[in-house]
Order: C-alpha cells, then structure tokens, then sequence
C-alpha cells in the first residue's frame, strides 16, 4: 500500500527542510507532494535543494491558501492512500504507521490523529475553538470525534478524490469533515504526537479563520 503525503506550504523556509527530513524518515512506503503556495520568504529555493525521485514539486502562481494547495495536489497523487501534513513541525510523521493502519486492515476509510485531551502547548483560545468545532460537528454530523481540526486527515484514495472539494484556506477541515460524514462514512481516530507553535513561531492561522471554519460546517449541514 503506497502512501501519498500531500504538504501545503507557504513561508516555512525555517521548518520545510526538516519537516521533509522527517517525512522521508518515516519507515513507509510513500510519494511526497509538495505544494508551494507562492512563498516569498526563501522557501522555494529550500524546496529546490530538496528534490529527488520521492519528492513532486507543485507551484501555485500566486497565493491561495492551504484548501486550494491540497485541492491541486490531489490531483498529482498517485498513492492508494492520501495524508496531510503541515509544514511546521506540530505533527511527527513518525505516526504514519498507527495512522495507515486501520486503512490498512480495511477497518477504516478515513482516520484523524487526534490530539485531545492534552492539545501540547496550544494556547487557551484555541483549545476552546478545537472544543468547539469538535462538539459542532458531532452535534451536527453525528460524527463522534474528539478532534476535528487535526491536521492529520487520512483517507483512502479513492474516497477523498471522490468528494467535490470547495475549499481555498483553512476551510478544508470542517468541509471535509462534513462531506465525509454525509456521504455516510466512520472518522476513525488514532491519537498522535502534538507540539503547537506560537504565531510569533509562525502559526498562520487567525480567529477569523476559526469563524469561517464553523460557518462552513453548518453551512455544508444543508448543502454540498
């Protein structure tokens, strides 16, 4: 079972480089897609240094954030099975293992890793939002999770390129929550290794994107 690991990036020259590092260390078998949303920081040239056989190297012609970046990879993936990771460093890649896993046996279609209860290092507001979120799409999608904006969203192949994608930002975790959940699908969820970085750190993420997230799961509640 071949692994697609789809990496949406945008200024992370200080963290991309070993954020790779780990990604290649991991012991499976795997392609890397890697989506550069038009850096300005340095991060292509770092991306360049990195090529080899393992590693496909998407260009985005201008910024349009994480949503539309996995949108464009997926389209490049040839793996049976397709993960996301960030670029930052929050998520060790040495969970692909426990996280294939029950894809693997055929036991799930679809994982999160989730981070809860101990959400390492993540300030209070965003503890609340990931409560929240979490807590709204049980409520609405019965989906019975503990952690809906993961970044580690695992999914087979064929059932992620069959769900008709909308998002451009940070609006990928809740829609496809939404969706898979419509379309009838368990979220199977693995628990997994957790640092969280400060927006001094780089953390892009802001409160209005927290907002436009949990429009976006009542909004796909009534429409796809």
């Amino acid at each position: 079972m071949k692994l697609s690991v789809i990496i949406p990036v945008y200024n992370e020259r200080d963290t991309i480089a070993e954020t790779i590092r780990r990604v290649r260390a991991s012991p499976v078998d795997k392609e890397i897609v890697v989506v550069d949303d038009a850096s300005t920081d340095g991060t292509p040239s770092v991306l360049e240094s990195l090529a080899g056989p393992d590693l496909k190297l998407i260009s985005q012609p201008a910024n349009q954030g994480k949503g539309a970046a996995i949108r464009r990879a997926l389209e490049d993936t040839t793996g049976d099975v397709i993960l996301i990771q960030d670029a930052d460093l929050e998520y060790d890649p040495a969970d692909y293992p426990r996280l294939i896993a029950p894809i693997a046996s055929g036991e799930a279609d679809v994982v999160y890793g989730t981070r809860a209860p101990e959400f390492r290092g993540m300030h209070l507001p965003h503890r609340i939002f990931n409560w929240i979120a979490a807590r709204l799409a049980n409520l609405l999608y019965r989906a019975g999770i503990t952690d809906e904006a993961t970044c580690y969203k695992v999914f087979r192949a064929e059932v992620i390129k069959s769900i008709p994608l909308r998002c451009q930002r940070f609006e990928f975790c809740p829609e496809v929550t939404a969706k898979v959940r419509r379309r009838g699908l368990h979220i199977h969820e693995v628990p997994v290794s957790y640092q969280a970085r400060s927006v001094g750190a780089g953390k892009k993420i802001r409160w209005w994107d927290g907002v436009e997230a949990l429009w976006t799961l009542v909004k796909y509640r009534f429409t796809d």
